[in-house]
């Protein structure tokens, strides 16, 4: 008797996620809720065996990449991808010819370039198909995904994409300009926490209550899509790492480092990559990006509003 994986993994739509942090966990829901075949794997034994039991699922490594049609990267930077696929039981030599790797994490352009030439060498196929839009998005299956990769890789990939995302942009027929798309979206979205967090310590020094804030610029031309979605965290007390500080550290790192390759000068993104890089060196490198709030009330004296969410 067949049963539904088998029959899924033989339409071509048996995947493997790597990388099951607060995006990842969701990405695989979206994917399972698809009626794909989904082998999951994460560096935290709870988180893996918890998505596992959800899959019906638990293969090792070794056996579920000789099946699998692709395998979908959501680790943190080039580092780990690299390791995914070129390291120790890398995905490099363990996937089979035609099958693609699409690529989550934002790296730099000319990264994802030479990873698409390396898995070329070993009939790979790769998307450059970093992700935005938040972990409750991607539990629904309503990411942006900003891709480039050749028409086979996007064909291959089809399946997944249409199960996590909600908006797939088109943006080449090679890697790259996916990459270089996302760091132009982090740029903004840095800049607009950064001035987010600056804005609420003003607001606050003026003796306006955080949640009045809330009230009042969502409906007003200064708002951004970043202030309406972290304001509320400062609000709240809330330094959970929705998005941790780290992650721009690295983000707009990647971003001031290819516009200094292009001899750009960039300096609104510069002066933004201080406050994260300052609020790292303070120890809030694992807290919520809007934790950069905390450098203004060091530095001023003004009381930020206390705690009211519950743990969950």
């Amino acid at each position: 008797m067949t049963t539904a994986v088998q029959e899924t993994s033989a339409a071509g739509r048996h995947f493997l996620l790597i990388g099951l942090g607060a995006m990842g966990y969701g990405m695989g829901r979206s994917l399972l809720r698809a009626g794909l075949c989904v082998d999951g794997f994460d560096l935290n034994a709870d988180t893996q065996a918890r998505f596992r039991a959800e899959a019906g699922l638990d293969r090792p490594l070794t056996e579920a990449a000789g099946e699998a049609d692709g395998a979908i990267l959501v680790v943190v930077n080039a580092a780990q991808t690299r390791e995914a696929l070129f390291g120790t039981n890398g995905l490099a030599e363990r996937l089979k010819p035609g099958a693609v790797v699409i690529s989550c994490a934002t790296i730099d352009p000319q990264q994802a370039i030479a990873f698409e030439q390396q898995l070329a060498g070993k009939g790979i196929l790769f998307l450059d198909a970093p992700i935005s839009g938040g972990s409750a998005r991607a539990a629904q299956g309503k990411l942006s995904i900003m891709a480039s990769g050749s028409p086979e890789a996007f064909a291959k990939a089809e399946p997944a994409l249409d199960a996590m995302a909600e908006t797939l942009f088109r943006l080449g027929d090679r890697a790259g300009p996916g990459s270089a798309m996302k760091s132009v979206n982090q740029l903004l979205a840095g800049i607009h926490i950064a001035a987010t967090a600056e804005a609420f310590a003003f607001g606050i020094a003026q003796g306006l209550d955080a949640h009045q804030i809330m009230q009042v610029i969502p409906a007003c031309a200064g708002s951004s899509w970043m202030f309406q979605n972290r304001g509320p965290y400062i609000a709240d007390g809330d330094y959970r790492p929705h998005s941790a500080i780290d992650i721009f550290v690295k983000d707009l790192g990647i971003v001031t480092d290819a516009a200094s390759g292009a001899k750009l000068d960039l300096p609104v993104s510069q002066a933004a990559l201080e406050r994260y890089r300052a609020a790292s060196a303070a120890g809030m490198g694992r807290e919520g990006d809007v934790a950069l709030v905390k450098l203004y009330a060091a530095q001023s004296g003004i009381d930020l509003p206390p705690k009211r969410y519950e743990d969950k």
